[in-house]
Order: C-alpha cells, then structure tokens, then sequence
C-alpha cells in the first residue's frame, strides 16, 4: 500500500470512529445550569477536532476483541471474559480530558485560536475558561465510572486516569520551567513530551483493555505503544511548527522559536554549535515574519537538527508499532499500526 493509500485508510478510519464519538461526547456532556458555564465546556469538544486518541481507544478495543472493524456496538462491547461494556463512554473520557488540557494550555501560554476559532478564554473569559476546563475533568472521572465494567476493572482505568492527568500537569510544568532555564538536556525533553502529551495517548490505548480485563502484559504493552507514538506524534509537531505555512499549522509558524519553547530540534543545534537564542529577532509571534523564520529553518537544517528530530520520531514510531505484537493479527491492529505512521507523516 503506498503512503498516500495508508493515510486516506488512516484518515478514513478517524472519520467514521469521529462521527460516533461526536455523538457521544454531544449526549455524555449535555447542557445544563449555569448556561454560560455549560456552553463554554461544550465549546471546544464542539469546534471539532481529529478525535486521535477516542479513535486509537475503540480500535484498541476491536483488535483485543478480534473483531471486525465497526461490527460491535461501542456501548454493549464484548469483553474477554463475556459480559460487555460501554467501550465508548471510556473513549469519550479520554477526549473530554484532552479538551480540558487544552483549555488550560490556552490560558497559560495566552493563546488566541484553538482549532481555528478563538481560545475559550477568548470567547468567553479567563475566568469561565478555568471553570469550563475544571468541570471538563471532573466529568472525564465520572464518565469512567459508567462504562458497566467489573468493579475491579474500573477502579484501576480511574487510578490510571487520575495518575495521567497527574502527570499531564508534571509535564506542564517542565514544559514552562524549561523556557527560563538554560542546559535543557534531550532526555529531559524527552521525559517531558512523555508527560505533556504522549501519557495521554498510552492511557486511551490502555484502559479498553484494563476495562475489557486484559493481561497485565498485553496492558502495558498497548501503554507503551501509547507512549512511544504520542513523543513522535510531539516531536512531529516540533518540526511542523518551523516547516508548515502558518495559514495550514492553525497558528503562527515558528512561534516556539519566539516563546523560547525547547525542542529537540533546539537542543540538537545548539550541541551542534547554533545560537539558538538568537535565530530571530521578533519580541512576539506577531512581529515575526515568513522572511525572519525561514532564515532560522535554514540554518536549522544546515546543523542537520530537523532530519535529527525526523529520524527520532521514526525511530519511536517502529518501537510503537512493534509493541502491537501482543494483539491478534486483524484490521484494527494494522490500522493502529498505520495510525502510528500517520502521526509522523500529517502535514499539520
């Protein structure tokens, strides 16, 4: 199958599991008093999104259970020991905290567009936004609790939840810490990417199966898939934020440069000599032009940095996929495999 072939079968596959998800996510987080307080939760759950990680969790779920891709009801799904459970509540969960991450990034990092449209708390306020985004994580919890799962079962995807948004703010906070310090080492990065955003990814692969009563093995082998591709999928967005034009990345490109955000690009040049505190002049992303990023691009590439970061992401990519292994052979597990690919290949 040739790259493009695999992408519209990967983009496919997203599109028909997005749908259900969105008609999910639309009756699991209803509207309700206050109004305002509701209307701005539902705000960015309903400006759209890829729904990557519900999607890499109900096909987590058909490959475990070996079935046809589609052919089970999400909400009455097998589970290994018979019986069945809400596979798709779970699924939501997993989104509803993805929002709530994002809608406190935005505050933090003062973002004005989120998914094309404005931040939350530019739409509304910072206060609403913080409010929205606290109830957002409140309901991921109480979601979990009501996927029909045996008690044992549910127990542990909540512990694994909570621990994940733990370490969601872990991640956040070296993220903001390392703009004001300076020797940031790669595998600090890496430890911090895996925190910020790949943690995420490894628990909506994991707890289909900690729910359906999976091995511990097959567990934390679909956890580690998670994680391996979640730090390329970041490590993608790293190069995407210096390589893609501003009007297709969704926001200005080249804005970590500016926000003194490290990557492993960054940290790659700067051991090969580049002064990377100085690759632009601009004070903010506003002021920073195609000219002035372009010319960092450059010099970037010259060190061999973004190939660096490229090759890492591949390398984390063929880890990822080799974890699958402990899945039966079927469509769903190749379509993980392929969504694997997909994460390093996306243009934006």
């Amino acid at each position: 199958m040739t790259p493009d072939a695999t992408e519209q079968r990967v983009l496919e596959a997203i599109r028909q599991r997005r749908e259900l998800v969105n008609e999910a996510l639309e009756s699991d987080v209803p509207m309700a008093e206050p109004e305002r307080l509701y209307e701005a939760s539902r705000y960015l759950l309903k400006a759209g999104g890829k729904r990557l990680r519900p999607t890499v969790s109900l096909l987590t779920a058909e490959a475990l259970a070996d079935v046809e891709p589609m052919s089970e009801d999400y909400r009455a799904f097998p589970t290994l020991a018979g019986g069945s459970i809400d596979v798709m509540t779970a699924a939501a969960s997993i989104e509803v905290i993805q929002s709530f991450t994002l809608i406190h990034d935005d505050i933090m990092d003062d973002d004005d567009l989120r998914r094309g449209v404005p931040a939350v708390h530019k739409e509304y306020d910072t206060e609403t936004a913080i409010l929205a985004g606290d109830t957002l994580y409140a309901k991921a919890f109480e979601l979990l609790t009501q996927t029909g799962a045996d008690p044992a079962n549910g127990l542990e995807a909540v512990r694994r939840l909570a621990t994940t948004c733990i370490r969601i703010c872990e991640g956040q906070a070296l993220d903001i810490e390392f703009e004001h310090r300076n020797g940031v080492l790669p595998d600090e990065y890496l430890n911090m990417i895996e925190l910020k955003t790949a943690v995420l990814y490894g628990t909506a692969a994991a707890i289909p199966a900690v729910l359906m009563g999976a091995d511990d093995d097959v567990v934390e082998a679909l956890y580690q898939y998670g994680i391996e591709s979640g730090s390329a999928f970041q490590i993608q967005d790293d190069v995407l934020d210096l390589t893609v034009p501003s009007e297709k990345l969704g926001k200005q490109r080249g804005s970590d440069l500016v926000e003194n955000k490290e990557t492993i690009i960054l940290l790659h040049a700067r051991q090969q000599g580049v002064d990377v505190e100085n690759l632009v002049e601009a004070k903010t992303a506003d002021e920073l032009s195609e000219a002035e990023v372009q010319a960092a691009v450059d010099e970037l590439d010259d060190a061999g940095s973004i190939d660096y970061a490229r090759e890492m992401a591949e390398d984390l990519t063929e880890q990822a996929k080799a974890r699958l292994d402990v899945l039966p052979d079927n469509e769903s597990r190749d379509l993980l495999c392929d969504i694997a690919d997909y994460l390093i290949t996306r243009g934006y």
